[in-house]
């Protein structure tokens, strides 16, 4: 594995989340009916060339990570269920999210923009390997 890709990895995951939080509150501002700025709009795509980006590193260190693996003991073992199911899934199913809140800000719709942000962004916190998570062995970068 090629540590620079997970170190990228990583260290991309503040972008995404300081992206996905400020989409969320320009979102909560157009909620009252007000509509969704120009600046919002861009940052929602911002949002989604990061997520995207995050996306297609994260699959290159998924097929390359010492941590997936696919044989009987997977499920058994917390470390590998976690990187090679569950991290993996929650994080795909955020990108949709984000994919779709993306879209609804481009219609101008601040409501379903924030649901799907927020959501996307629930979703996130959960699956990353946070550091404090210790048996996941993950650090901060």
């Amino acid at each position: 594995m090629n540590p620079l890709l997970l170190h990228l990895h990583s260290g991309l995951r503040w972008i995404v989340l300081l992206l996905l939080i400020i989409n969320v509150i320009n979102a909560m501002g157009a909620m009252g009916g007000k509509p969704l700025s120009a600046q919002a709009k861009k940052m929602s795509l911002f949002g989604l060339i990061a997520t995207h980006t995050q996306v297609l590193v994260g699959l290159i260190v998924y097929f390359f990570s010492q941590k997936v693996r696919f044989d009987s003991t997977t499920m058994s073992d917390p470390v590998a269920r976690f990187f090679t199911m569950e991290h993996t899934l929650m994080m795909l199913i955020a990108v949709i999210l984000i994919t779709m809140g993306h879209r609804q800000a481009k219609a101008g719709n601040g409501k379903k923009m924030f649901w799907m942000y927020f959501i996307a962004l629930v979703v996130i916190l959960a699956a990353i390997p946070w550091p404090f998570r210790t048996a996941l062995g993950a650090g901060w970068f």
